[in-house]
């Protein structure tokens, strides 16, 4: 069972470094306004979501089942804990050494995230002020009071005629 975690855990680090590497591709698509790209990458990211999601199940019934197995071990130990009890030294640090990494990747996916979230609201600011100067909206100088602006549009067309 340990090796089975060993290998769980380097397949969840391989699939967080797809996701940030996919995360870069996003920021280009984002930048470019590149929106069948972004699109593609976004079904991409779902394919690779679904197998976190997989590998994240898996993860936690092999930590069970060894838990289980081990009378040292409670229902809930930290992972670096977890990682002690390995039956070897090669395999404890071969967890450490994957479990570092997991983190890393982690880490990276969700600041590429964070930022991405970022571009992609100034890339949605960007097209409705492009579209309400196509309808001739205006802002007022005032707040609703909901906190947001008030949008006043013109009357460009008479549909009477």
């Amino acid at each position: 069972m340990w090796q089975n975690l060993i290998e769980t855990l380097d397949k969840l680090g391989g699939v967080y470094d797809d996701l940030a590497v996919l995360g870069e591709k996003k920021r280009s698509a984002l930048i470019d306004s590149d929106m069948k790209k972004l699109s593609d990458l976004l079904e991409e990211e779902k394919i690779l979501i679904n197998k976190v999601h997989k590998l994240e199940q898996n993860r936690i019934e092999l930590f069970k089942n060894l838990s289980k197995s081990n009378a040292n071990l409670n229902e809930s130990p930290s992972a670096k804990n977890f990682y002690r009890s390995a039956p070897s030294r090669v395999v404890e640090e071969k967890l450490f050494a994957l479990h570092k990494r997991l983190v890393k990747n982690v880490q990276r996916a969700l600041k590429l995230r964070d930022d991405n979230q970022v571009l992609a609201q100034v890339a949605l600011d960007a097209a409705q002020t492009t579209l309400n100067k196509i309808g001739g909206a205006t802002v007022e100088p005032t707040y609703s009071g909901k906190g947001a602006g008030i949008v006043t549009h013109q009357k460009n067309f008479d549909f009477m005629a």
